[in-house]
């Protein structure tokens, strides 16, 4: 976990940890099972060389894919002055380096983070944010997507979702060799096992990401809190970018669906529950709020 004064959080650090090593465990197992499955040297090197490059570009290129799927674009301090002054202070509150800043030009209130790394990070908001929301719940909602920057899980996502996106590209590989092979012999089809690896691997990937996502939410949503010692702003503004999105027509949600897990706000009317959510539910958030509002409320000494 980065270096900051946002507070430390050993579970979202053991959960990260947890994740990388099974989901790396798991790439690893499917890269082999295809592999020994393609007879040829030159198709193991193919999906071997595939899978890597396929990891290598989901987090190389992680900003530039979320800020596009945002309909994003970097603006400077000439362009949005007062978005760059609060995250100007809350970095210099937090002591952690300055990101990018982001403007997306959605309708749909919602903030996000992303990036490689805390020098390529990226902390974006909607026109729509600015517009629903007053000032202090706009700097809540900064330090929360701040928080995520310097607990490095953004980084994190992007690295574990590849996961799931290689294993489909390994199955459609591994079918143009698996499926001449199984014509030429009474062996199982190559493509029915790499179909059955394939899923476990999506399946389990999708489970572990949906937690990970719900449970670093909390942790951004405690450490903003704790940062700006106002949790009742960011429970506020909770409250107002819910009631926003609930609101909207699903079709004009859709814009903004494709980084839903790194928003805010899960982008979809009503959210989704039980283990298909990428969010904790919004009661849940509250309640941690005010638990924070309660403690910090207490006289000292």
């Amino acid at each position: 976990m980065a270096t900051s004064r946002f507070i430390k959080d050993t579970g979202l650090t053991a959960r990260m940890t947890l994740t990388m090593f099974l989901l790396g465990g798991l790439f690893v197992g499917l890269v082999v099972v295809v592999i020994s499955f393609v007879r040829s040297p030159g198709g193991a090197v193919l999906v071997a060389v595939a899978a890597i490059g396929m990891a290598f570009w989901q987090w190389w290129s992680s900003d530039t894919v979320a800020m596009r799927a945002m309909r994003a674009r970097e603006v400077t301090p000439e362009e949005a002055p007062e978005l760059h002054g609060m995250i100007d202070r809350l970095c210099a509150l937090a002591d952690m380096p300055k990101p990018r800043v982001g403007i997306s030009d959605l309708s749909v209130p919602n903030a996000f983070a992303t990036g490689r790394s805390p020098d390529r990070a990226v902390v974006c908001v909607t026109t729509g944010i600015l517009q629903v929301l007053d000032a202090e719940e706009l700097e809540a909602v900064l330090a929360h997507e701040l928080s995520h920057v310097a607990h490095r899980d953004v980084l994190v996502m992007t690295v574990a979702s590849s996961a799931g996106i290689a294993a489909g590209l390994l199955l459609r590989l591994t079918q143009f060799g698996g499926m001449g092979r199984s014509r030429n012999s009474g062996t199982l089809p190559v493509v029915l096992v790499a179909l059955v690896v394939s899923l476990v691997v999506y399946a389990v990937s999708f489970l572990l990401l949906r937690l990970l996502s719900r449970y670093r939410e909390l942790s951004a949503d405690r450490a903003g809190a704790y940062l700006t010692l106002k949790p009742a702003a960011l429970g506020s503004a909770l409250q107002k970018i819910s009631g926003e999105v609930a609101a909207i027509p699903t079709r004009d949600l859709r814009a903004g669906s494709a980084a839903s897990a790194l928003c805010i706000i899960p982008a979809a009317a009503g959210g989704l529950s039980g283990l298909m959510a990428t969010h904790p539910p919004l009661q849940q958030r509250l309640e941690q709020l005010a638990r924070i509002q309660a403690e910090l409320s207490r006289p000292t000494g």
